[in-house]
C-alpha cells in the first residue's frame, strides 16, 4: 500500500473550519492522519473524523506530520497541506 508523509507548520485563516477540511477529504479513498506532539504525548487522528481532529487542538504555529495511506495518497496529502498551510 502506498504511503506519503510530510511535516508542516499549521497556518490557517480564521475563516477556515475543520468541518470544511473533513468535507474536502471525503472524495479521497486514502486514510489521512495528522500527528501532533502535545505535552510529550504523540496524538494521531484520522482527518476524516471530526471528533479526532477536535482532540488535536490545532493552532497556527503547530508543527505536525501529515500522513496519507492508500491509492490516492499523494493527492490527499497535498489537499491537506494546501488547506492547513
Amino acid at each position: 500500500m502506498e504511503e506519503s508523509k510530510k511535516r508542516i507548520t499549521v497556518h490557517i485563516d480564521e475563516t477556515q473550519t475543520i468541518i470544511e477540511l473533513t468535507g474536502k477529504l471525503q472524495q479521497f479513498n486514502s486514510d489521512i492522519y495528522l500527528q501532533k506532539v502535545m505535552r510529550g504525548n504523540v496524538l494521531e487522528a484520522n482527518v476524516k473524523s471530526f471528533l479526532g481532529l477536535v482532540t488535536l487542538h490545532l493552532e497556527n504555529g503547530d508543527s505536525i506530520s501529515v500522513r496519507a495511506v492508500g491509492e490516492d495518497c499523494e493527492e490527499a496529502l497535498e489537499a491537506v497541506v494546501d488547506f492547513l498551510t
